[in-house]
């Protein structure tokens, strides 16, 4: 077998400050960089996306597989239109060429929540022009982020897609593995035809909400998968990115089945689980000075930290990583003199102090001005920069493998990074941003998470895969920032009517 491959990841939110250019994807920062060919496959094959999973399924299977593009970029606001249509063009030209050789099917390692300048759908519109290129009868199976805003033109072009399960995304290479079973259940001889349903959840999600390690995601994901035992079904649950702007934002339960009646009653009975739990769809979310006042009741000594999530900047959602509300909420409480230098930040993403930290070198004072104010979707500023003299405890060229559940055997990329101490309080600046969800990403410069008494850590959800463990308590801290903790706080103009903001 001869299977094409290919993956764009992106996560858009229309709200944010910062697009995603052609540089963004040639940076790739969280993700590994642009690649096109052979490299693609060497570069992702080890990595613990889901392109690594078709890989390891493929050659188990004895298929060659034939690399085209892989481009993921940081989230943010859209993707520019030459950027877009630079990654279609090379993509589809890859795809007209292996045709001429041959192709048994094709694998995309797709987010599903891309939005590009002119293409609201984007990977509707790259299925769709994909599909163009093959005609109709070629196999084409995609797996999808949980987070993926799943739209009738991707279910229309798609042969099959899967969402993964887990939030945080441990199960990343999982989903690629089965979506390779998935195109092979495709190929086989005289294989029966297999029929798709879909229903769309009528209220959006919070991003908090959606974490599977609580309720009620987990619930509804354990019905999944005995509905999905129990009649040999495909199904999915695309909790939706609640923070691009167009009509088919929002969740979607979907499914693909040889016994249409059954697929039916199967994703039926979810949508009514789903909705029936409406008002559970909620994370309890405190003000910032709140958050630290009991974090500092909670910590103490013999415990492991006290976690604090700066969920509203986090840059695995749109935001840069720059906002200072919690620093300034925790310079307020005394609290790196009140637990004794055990209190610690990160990633904030501050290239202009970082370079300066590093020049200055471990062990200098010098002052900073760290982070900076943004403006958010309704055009406040959030939080104006800290000011003070801090102390260089470590600097690092920024480059560092991580071993963490969801990111083993990924290279983060972050450039000249610093860790530095300010009113007690240790600060690790970066020059790229790149959500805190890997105890790496604090171990690389100097500091041991669990020997500290309070982290706060810029991300939603993903940093529970890393940090639960070691976690005395979890908060979650509505600080100003570009990525809404409450959906229903964005002022909205292309949502379709029938789909409520909020819970």
């Amino acid at each position: 077998m001869r299977i094409f491959v290919a993956g764009f990841h992106h996560e858009t939110n229309t709200f944010a400050p910062s697009v995603a250019d052609w540089d963004a994807f040639k940076a790739g920062a969280g993700y590994p960089a642009y690649a096109r060919g052979p490299v693609m496959l060497e570069q992702m094959g080890g990595g613990s996306l889901a392109i690594a999973g078709f890989v390891r399924e493929a050659r188990a299977r004895g298929w060659t597989l034939v690399p085209s593009v892989w481009a993921g970029a940081m989230p943010s606001n859209r993707i520019t239109a030459d950027a877009f249509a630079r990654i279609r063009r090379e993509m589809l030209a890859d795809l007209r060429e292996a045709l001429l050789q041959g192709l048994d099917g094709i694998l995309l390692d797709l987010h599903g929540a891309a939005v590009a300048e002119g293409a609201d759908d984007a990977e509707g519109e790259l299925l769709q022009c994909l599909r163009a290129v093959t005609g109709p009868a070629l196999p084409i199976v995609a797996s999808l982020d949980l987070h993926a805003n799943v739209t009738r033109r991707m279910l229309a072009h798609a042969s099959a897609m899967t969402a993964y399960r887990t939030y945080p995304h441990v199960d990343m290479i999982a989903t690629g593995e089965r979506a390779a079973r998935m195109l092979a259940r495709r190929l086989l001889p005289g294989a029966p035809a297999r029929h798709s349903h879909a229903r769309r959840v009528p209220f959006l999600l919070p991003l908090n909400a959606q974490c599977t390690l609580l309720e009620p995601a987990a619930s509804v994901i354990a019905q999944l998968e005995r509905l999905e035992d129990e009649a040999d079904l495909e199904l999915s649950f695309a909790m939706g990115f609640s923070a691009a702007d167009f009509a088919e934002c929002g969740p979607v339960l979907f499914g693909h089945g040889a016994d249409a009646a059954a697929l039916q009653r199967a994703v039926e009975t979810l949508h009514e689980e789903v909705c029936a739990r409406r008002r559970e769809w909620s994370t309890d979310l405190l003000a910032p000075a709140e958050a630290v006042a009991r974090a500092l009741s909670l910590a103490g000594p013999g415990r492991g930290p006290v976690i604090i999530a700066d969920t509203q900047d986090n840059p695995g959602a749109g935001g840069d990583a720059n906002t200072t509300g919690m620093l300034h909420a925790l310079r307020a409480a005394g609290a790196g003199h009140r637990l004794a230098g055990s209190v610690a930040l990160g990633l904030l993403c501050d290239p202009e102090s970082a370079a300066a930290a590093c020049a200055a070198g471990v062990g200098a004072r010098l002052p900073l001005s760290l982070g900076r104010a943004v403006a958010t979707w309704d055009g406040t500023l959030t939080d104006p920069p800290l000011h003070g003299e801090a102390r260089v405890l470590a600097v690092h060229d920024g480059t560092l493998p991580l071993h963490g559940p969801m990111t083993a055997g990924a290279t983060a990329r972050l450039g000249p990074c610093a860790c530095v101490e300010l009113d007690g309080i240790r600060v690790l600046l970066a020059s790229a941003k790149a959500q805190m969800l890997d105890l790496d990403l604090f171990r690389f410069l100097g500091i041991e998470p669990g020997a500290m008494k309070l982290l706060v850590v810029k991300s939603s959800v993903h940093f529970r895969a890393a940090f639960a463990p070691i976690a005395s308590h979890i908060l979650v801290a509505k600080a100003p920032g570009p990525m809404p903790a409450d959906p229903g706080d964005l002022p909205w103009r292309h949502l379709d009517p029938a789909t409520a903001p909020r819970p």
